[in-house]
């Protein structure tokens, strides 16, 4: 009988809640398949990001950041968080910003760790990027050179909409690990 326990408890969770269980591994497979493409589309886009990717100490990548606002805006996202090339944990982007603004869009972003004491900031939750924060932003024939401030660089690339805005705000980020 001591045998059959961890069995029938592992019979129980997946037939009584399949839902949960298949639901979340999906998820995480969209996810990864947004990030992959998110990352081809920015090195499409600016083919110098290639190096960047390959020497950074880790990456987040926010493959769907949705934003809108009127006069008060907000944005998020969903995305993972890569070191030395390896999946290591799950990352959530929230913005809330207030000024002269109107719209709605759609945009993929990463931030570049190059030390691996920023990247730890990063993963120790609760990180902040404050609205002065550089940030890149590649659009048809106008993508500069990326710049790290402060062992961080941030990469931005719209992806639809149309957004008038003079704001202020910041990009709050938690952490979630995958080993």
């Amino acid at each position: 009988m001591k045998n059959l326990v961890p069995p029938l408890i592992l019979f129980f969770l997946i037939f009584i809640f399949p839902g949960d269980v298949i639901a979340q591994s999906n998820d995480q497979k969209e996810l990864i398949t947004d990030v992959q493409n998110a990352k081809a589309a920015l090195i499409q886009k600016e083919p110098g990001l290639s190096r960047i990717f390959a020497t950074a100490e880790g990456y987040v990548i926010f493959p769907n950041v949705g934003k809108g606002a009127y006069v008060v805006g907000g944005a998020a996202g969903n995305g993972l968080v890569y070191e030395n090339g390896y999946l290591v944990g799950i990352a959530k982007l929230r913005q809330i910003d207030i000024g002269i603004q109107v719209g709605g869009q759609a945009f993929r972003q990463v931030i570049f760790f190059n030390t691996e004491t920023a990247l730890k900031r990063f993963k120790e939750g609760n990180y902040e990027l404050a609205a002065n924060a550089s940030a890149v932003v590649l659009e048809d024939g106008r993508a500069k050179s990326v710049e790290f401030r402060e062992d961080i660089a941030v990469v931005t690339m719209p992806k639809a909409g149309a957004m008038v805005e003079i704001s202020v705000g910041g990009q709050k980020f938690e952490y979630e690990d995958l080993r």
